[in-house]
């Protein structure tokens, strides 16, 4: 249930990142900035929504949305897409989807700490 990733939480480490926000097409300027930044992650409920606050020095974003609902995100790179919540198992998941690519994030706990692996479709 997404209850119990309801905290707030701080990213330590990033793998693969740049190979991923280069697969992407983003920039080498933007990469770099995402490479260096260490955002907090809040996740919390506002009735049946899912609200997730990404906050850094670089920019902070907010989305808020029903599981297995789409909704509509701008994502920090400027892409427009069509984005859903959903638990697959124990696992929270985004999945954005537009120009008929897919990229899923899906975070889980583990030993107490929240790890995201991303990839792209």
């Amino acid at each position: 249930m997404v209850d119990a990733f309801c905290a707030t939480w701080k990213l330590v480490d990033s793998q693969n990142f740049d190979e991923y926000m280069k697969a992407l097409g983003v920039g080498f300027a933007t990469r770099q900035v995402g490479n260096v930044t260490k955002p907090t992650v809040v996740i919390s409920k506002d009735g049946d929504k899912v609200v997730v606050k990404t906050l850094s020095t670089f920019k902070n974003t907010e989305l808020s949305a029903k599981l297995g609902e789409e909704f509509d995100e701008t994502t920090v790179d400027d892409r427009h897409v069509k984005s859903t919540f959903t638990m697959e198992g124990d696992k929270f998941v985004q999945t954005q989807k537009w120009d008929g690519k897919e990229t899923k994030f899906v975070r889980e706990l583990k030993d107490g700490k929240m790890v995201m692996t991303f990839a792209l479709y």
